[in-house]
């Protein structure tokens, strides 16, 4: 793989790290299992299997940057089960597939310096810059059939959810909110924030 995605990746994230390391290599599995192209359109549709509030969502943004999937154009997805997986829906073909980030090297990741400053609530990126690429250079060398576990291409099923076009201006605030988050309020269709319920 080329380094030329690693310097894009830590371009976007914004610091060095081994877990958006492992999201670049996962996705670039899941790519050539499926022998797709990295798309800038919505034929593709990335699960990340990462939760909320702990210190390997990074793993996203390795993910974004390598198949371009993105929350803005809504193809990607977190499944919330806290792992370190992705799965790749090539809506083109109706096929997918599932790659894990293996744990064999969470035991020289857990004791280095980077984790302990980490631990210790240092920034990552005021972490010296030779501590992160020892992390990242970890990932990224090791073999593949150390680090990853490439599942079978199967049958998607996929049901795309359609997209909504359409948008109304707030009474209350006027800001542009998309319809179905509209709710009704003193007779008006109001955004969740003026209408003060979500549900």
């Amino acid at each position: 793989m080329s380094t030329e995605l690693l310097d894009r990746l830590f371009a976007f994230h914004g610091h060095r790290c081994w877990a958006s390391t492992a999201g670049v290599r996962v996705a670039q599995a899941a790519l050539d299992a499926l022998g797709v192209p990295a798309s800038g359109g919505k034929s593709l549709h990335a699960v990340v299997d990462i939760g909320d509030h702990h210190g390997a969502m990074c793993f996203a943004d390795g993910v974004q940057v390598t198949t371009a999937c993105t929350f803005g154009k809504g193809n990607i997805t977190k499944s919330g089960k806290g792992k370190l997986a992705l799965t790749l829906v090539d809506t083109a073909s109706d096929r997918r597939v599932q790659v894990a980030y293996k744990p064999t090297l969470q035991p020289q990741i857990r004791d280095s310096a980077f984790m302990r400053k980490r631990g210790a609530g240092i920034p990552a990126s005021e972490i010296p810059e030779a501590e992160q690429w020892e992390l990242v250079n970890l990932v990224w060398d090791a073999p593949a059939a150390d680090v990853l576990t490439v599942g079978p291409v199967e049958p998607a099923g996929w049901q795309p959810i359609a997209e909504v076009i359409r948008f109304a201006v707030c009474p209350g605030c006027g800001q542009l909110v998309a319809e179905p988050y509209l709710r009704v309020a003193n007779g008006e269709q109001m955004c969740v924030d003026c209408a003060g319920y979500l549900a």
